[in-house]
């Protein structure tokens, strides 16, 4: 008897589907029909949804989720229960929190400087830098939401964004404003199947002065990217340093270059990353049959 097609779920979000935002989830999902699936494009709050039908369910563009943090979680366990869930749900729920930063730098992964301050915190000396820019921004965020950069004359501010992002429950990271990104910009590099796949740049995200509730453009100056020696051991490095050693399905690993030259990690994706799909057109089919063959 033959094999019938695996059935795949690709995860968005209510906003991606009303502005068709995610460049990538069209064409992934045609991709992923021509490498022998059927696939269906579903919210992740959908109603009425059984997640078990479906031989593989990916996370794609569920770009609202660190706004609704708890009612996400709680899907990705169920959903994870009821099937096979990529990325697994225990790493979305580590991922889903920047503090999974400090598992990186204990296991000597090179990160970009970290501050924390939860609510009922408030910022005591030392806390928010006086030599140098810092950036604010929530554990639980993207696309740079809540995020703004400072200079230490504006500590008022940024007390004021503090409290802002306290009284609705987020905990504050206090990072110094990482200069080469003006330079050099950030690195994106992605994984798909345990496997490099390929890599972008961008330009700074965060302008001087502008307010952290401001809309900022995610991925500026967006261009394709060869990654140096250097850049690919140091994401390797962050990749094998995720608690329990999970299988990945998908991965992209955000670099900057620190004081010394060296990259440092800024951001570990591992729960919704844009892949850059529409940038790394070679890509598409190699990803296509990595989903089929998770799902088989």
């Amino acid at each position: 008897m033959a094999r019938s097609s695996p059935r795949i779920a690709l995860v968005t979000c209510q906003e991606v589907l009303a502005t068709g935002y995610d460049r990538d989830l069209s064409v992934l999902a045609d991709a992923v029909r021509e490498a022998g699936a059927d696939v269906v494009v579903l919210r992740w709050d959908e109603p009425g949804v059984e997640w078990g039908g479906f031989d593989l369910v990916l996370i794609r563009s569920t770009w609202d989720y660190t706004w609704r943090a708890a009612e996400f979680l709680a899907w990705a366990d169920r959903c994870g229960a009821a099937t096979e869930l990529a990325n697994p749900p225990e790493v979305v729920r580590w991922n889903a929190d920047k503090r999974y930063l400090r598992d990186l730098a204990a296991a000597g992964v090179p990160v970009v400087d970290t501050r924390y301050l939860a609510p009922g915190e408030s910022a005591g000396p030392g806390d928010l830098p006086e030599d140098r820019e810092y950036v604010v921004k929530p554990t639980s965020g993207a696309g740079a939401r809540y995020a703004a950069r400072y200079l230490p004359a504006d500590r008022e501010k940024a007390v004021r964004h503090l409290e802002r992002m306290h009284a609705e429950g987020l905990t504050a990271i206090v990072q110094p404003y990482v200069r080469s990104i003006d330079t050099a910009g950030e690195r994106a590099l992605q994984f798909f199947g345990g496997r490099f796949l390929h890599a972008s740049r961008k330009g700074a995200v965060l302008e001087p002065g502008t307010p952290f509730d401001d809309k900022k453009v995610a991925h500026p100056n967006l261009r394709a990217w060869q990654p140096t020696p250097a850049e690919l051991a140091v994401a390797e490095r962050a990749l094998a340093a995720v608690p329990g050693a999970p299988e990945l399905l998908y991965a992209r690993v955000d670099l900057v270059d620190g004081e010394d030259g060296a990259p440092r990690v800024m951001e570990l994706e591992l729960v919704e990353p844009n892949l850059f799909l529409f940038l790394h057109e070679d890509s598409v089919p190699v990803v296509a049959e990595a989903v089929v063959g998770a799902a088989g």
